[in-house]
């Protein structure tokens, strides 16, 4: 977060209005931060992962960069950027664990399983179709856990991606956690 104050936004606007060289110059701009965001997540999952930091960002940028609406802001693009790693590492996960489903795997309550320094990608799994089924029921609640938890967004952030306000982020990301701990509380063994 060193770039002067709404490069960033400057930027998506000119890709937005098909300047060339916007797109090189924001990942330029942009790369350490998704990066550490990238190591993150990976932080997050089975020490013997094969999928790298770098790989992570790279297969994300490419699946960005086919996006039809450039994010508007900082706050939207790494909203965007969190929800395509998401996607990437679920998509992975499953294909490891393709097979092995109900295989011993202990599951974890939300809370407990953001304190695990390497998840399972069954755990990932599972949260991930509990967020699927948020979604089906509150849609903002589930962008806002994507946000939150995943692109590690403040409140403040969150409201300004959702456009709302920041008490309505902090009432619903309690109510998002506590659906979600039920949820997986419920599919443990």
């Amino acid at each position: 977060m060193d770039e002067p104050t709404g490069e960033v936004t400057r930027l998506l606007e000119a890709l937005r209005g098909g300047e060339r060289d916007a797109e090189s110059r924001l990942l330029a701009l942009l790369y350490d931060e998704l990066r550490r965001l990238a190591r993150s997540y990976l932080r997050r999952e089975r020490p013997d992962h094969t999928l790298q930091a770098t790989a992570l960002v790279n297969e994300a940028y490419l699946r960005m960069a086919g996006a039809s609406a450039p994010a508007k802001n900082r706050a939207h693009f790494f909203g965007i950027a969190a929800q395509v790693m998401r996607r990437i590492l679920v998509d992975h996960a499953r294909a490891h664990s393709a097979g092995k489903r109900g295989d011993g795997v202990p599951r974890l309550p939300l809370d407990e399983a953001v304190l695990v320094a390497h998840a399972e990608s069954q755990q990932l799994v599972d949260l991930d179709e509990a967020l699927s089924r948020l979604a089906k029921f509150d849609a903002r609640q589930a962008r806002i856990v994507e946000l939150r938890f995943f692109a590690g967004l403040s409140v403040e952030e969150t409201a300004d991606v959702l456009d709302c306000a920041a008490r309505t982020v902090n009432r619903e990301w309690r109510m998002a956690r506590a659906w979600l701990r039920r949820e997986l509380t419920r599919q443990a063994p």
